[in-house]
């Protein structure tokens, strides 16, 4: 999309570390995601790019570093939870409740995050299940959906209660190939909404064509960052070359 994004940032990650055991998956990560902007990050599996992502959202604490995310230091134990209902989370699993509708799923997280009235949150539930497309199978329960349909509930769940920041970790990566389309649209509507998104995925072409900026990881660093148009074009790094030629290929 290659917008021109400016201002304060709404995530500013500075000298972030993160072990798992023996094991380091980030060394001092520096990164900001502008309000409205759309950051991909990409790179081979075991790379630290979820780690990042989760960071960010407040599912992961960082050994080292400060993460402040809508001006909020997680890195600040005690503030932390601040971050809640500020932010939406999409996972590459669904995460549904199976007992419960598609509308029923997006109301329990109205009710439960943002204490809403039954009345109202079946109000607002229904608004965003139209927003991803989905308001004629509101009352289906997820055994009755496709992939594709019980990932948009996720997002609908998500957007929701209202977050000024989404984060996606491979939401599409578990869906058979003919139903990515209709979520990474919906991810795409989002982006053209002006949502602020920080997007994990192997999917290539979502990251060309709606990142404002693309950050490809390697060994738990950021080995290079641009706009699409640089990195899928023109990497500068011999490792992004690598990378994109073999998942390009494929």
């Amino acid at each position: 999309m290659n917008r021109v994004v400016t201002g304060k940032p709404v995530i500013n990650l500075t000298g972030v570390s993160k072990s798992f055991g023996a094991t380091q998956v980030l060394r001092d990560i520096n990164l900001d995601v502008q309000p409205g902007e759309v950051l991909v990050l990409i790179g081979a599996s075991g790379s630290g790019k979820s780690t990042v992502l989760r960071i960010m959202a407040g599912l992961e604490t960082a050994d080292a570093g400060e993460v402040w995310v809508n001006h909020v230091p997680l890195h600040d134990a005690r503030r932390a939870k601040e971050i809640r209902g500020h932010v939406g989370m999409v996972f590459q699993q669904f995460n549904l409740f199976p007992h419960k509708s598609a509308l029923g799923n997006v109301t329990l997280a109205l009710i439960k995050a943002r204490k809403m009235s039954p009345a109202d949150a079946r109000k607002r539930a229904l608004e965003t299940l139209d927003r991803v497309g989905l308001a004629d199978r509101a009352e289906h329960y997820p055994s009755q959906l496709s992939g594709g349909q019980q990932q948009r509930v996720a997002i609908a769940r998500a957007l929701a209660v209202e977050p000024g920041i989404m984060f996606f970790d491979e939401a599409t990566s578990a869906l058979d190939p003919e139903l990515v389309g209709e979520v990474t649209e919906v991810m795409r509507g989002l982006a053209r909404d002006g949502m602020t998104m920080v997007v994990v995925t192997h999917e290539m072409g979502f990251a060309r064509k709606t990142a404002d900026r693309v950050v490809f990881m390697d060994k738990g660093v950021i080995a290079e960052q641009g706009v699409p148009e640089q990195i899928f074009v023109n990497p500068g790094n011999e490792r992004t070359r690598q990378f994109l030629h073999r998942v390009l290929d494929h």
